[in-house]
This record gives C-alpha cells, structure tokens and sequence, in this order.
C-alpha cells in the first residue's frame, strides 16, 4: 500500500488491498553490454515506498475482446505494436493523481511519473526514489545544471506527420504521431540530457530519471536484471 494519499480522480476496476512480495536489489550493479527491453513478464522497479512501476500496459491498438482492442486488455505479448501509453490524456486507464492505479490482485502500481515521491517544487535537486530490476537507481526530475536547478530532460521526440505502419502487419490505428501509443516516440541523441534507458551517469553512478514527458520513468534497462522482478 502506499504512503500517500490515493485513487483521487481515479477510476480503479480493482480495490486496493495489501500485496506481500520480495525484491532484491543489486547492491553493485554494472551496466551490461547491451540493453534489456521493458517487458510484461517483469516490474520495472520498486520505489522506496514499496509500490510498483509497471510502464507498460496489456493493451495495444487492435487486440482484445472487441476489434478495435478499445477495452484495452489482453495485449500480452511485449512485441506487439502499437501498444498504448497510459500518460496519454486520450487513453482512459483510470490512474489517479499519482498516475497508478490497481491491478486485478489490487496492488497499487505507477505507471509513469509517481508525482508523490519527490518535491514538486523545483527549489533541489532530487534524490533517489526508487531502484530499478536492475540494481540502478531512480531518481527525482530535478538536476542541479552548473548552479541552476531545473527539470533534466528526456531525449525522446514525438514523431512527425502520419503514423506509418512499421511492421506491416496486424492492426494499424492510423492518424498523427500524438503521443496515444509508445511507437509514436523516438530517441534521438543530443534531444535532451539521457540515453536511450532515460538514464546517465552521474558522479560515477548510472541512474534513471523521472521526467515530464515520455517515456516518464525509463525505457529499458541498462544492467542486467534480478529475477526476484519477475512476475
């Protein structure tokens, strides 16, 4: 349960309820060789309030118990595209002001930014908040920048123009790039102030970062992952 107020402005199919698991979390982790991508079969991290980040939603464009896939379950295989963000204003997944809401066992999840783990207001930097599958650290949105405190920035760009059908296959929602699913985004180096994970090393220390836009938390993982994350 977590130690903030919640379900504010939420609308949750499930009630909360206590949930007990373990995690542990690398005490020396080493960024691997190659990226991990964010999957359905693990938690992305946990926060040091003990709730869950779980980024990625079971539901993508054109899959689930109606045809257009607009009830926004049963997406279950990770490659599937045009998977959508819950960020999105248009998506409807029922998060409350802390964006996270429940899952079917009732354990409380963020799925982006967990506004109530840090100060909003901008005055310090940002500690950690939270470790990732990996061992790494999550920290806050606020960087000191030479002196100056301000948000650090993500180095994902909204894609310009019409939707192309990237894999030509299944379903395609067609319309503008707008930021409704994942596939709409694309890193591009120098953009903002992160790699491709939404993390960089700072002091010697490799840590992901919470920011005000996608992909909010992280996008993949730098290190190599603890199996107690899997699900």
């Amino acid at each position: 349960m977590p130690n903030h107020d919640f379900a504010k402005n939420g609308s949750f199919a499930n009630t909360a309820a206590e949930v007990w698991e373990s995690f542990t979390i690398q005490q020396n982790p080493v960024v691997a060789d190659n990226y991990t991508a964010l999957s359905l079969q693990y938690d992305n991290a946990v926060f040091l309030n003990g709730v869950k980040l779980d980024l990625l939603a079971a539901a993508c464009y054109g899959v689930g118990p109606d045809p257009l896939g607009r009830e926004k379950i049963g997406c279950f295989d990770s490659n599937t595209p045009w998977r959508y963000d819950p960020m999105h204003s248009s998506n409807n997944f029922g998060e409350d002001d802390n964006h996270a809401h429940t899952q079917p066992d009732g354990a409380y999840h963020y799925h982006g930014d967990p506004v109530a783990m840090y100060d909003l207001s901008g005055n310090s930097t940002s500690g950690v908040i939270g470790f990732a599958a990996d061992g790494f650290p999550i920290r806050g949105p606020y960087i000191d920048d030479n002196g100056t405190i301000r948000a650090i920035e993500s180095s994902y760009v909204l894609n310009e123009g019409n939707r192309t059908n990237q894999d030509g296959e299944g379903a395609f929602p067609g319309g503008e790039w707008d930021g409704t699913y994942r596939d709409d985004f694309h890193w591009e180096e120098g953009a903002g102030d992160l790699d491709e994970c939404n993390g960089k090393v700072v002091d010697g220390v490799y840590s992901y970062y919470v920011t005000f836009s996608y992909p909010w938390v992280m996008n993949c993982f730098a290190g190599t992952l603890d199996q107690s994350f899997r699900k």
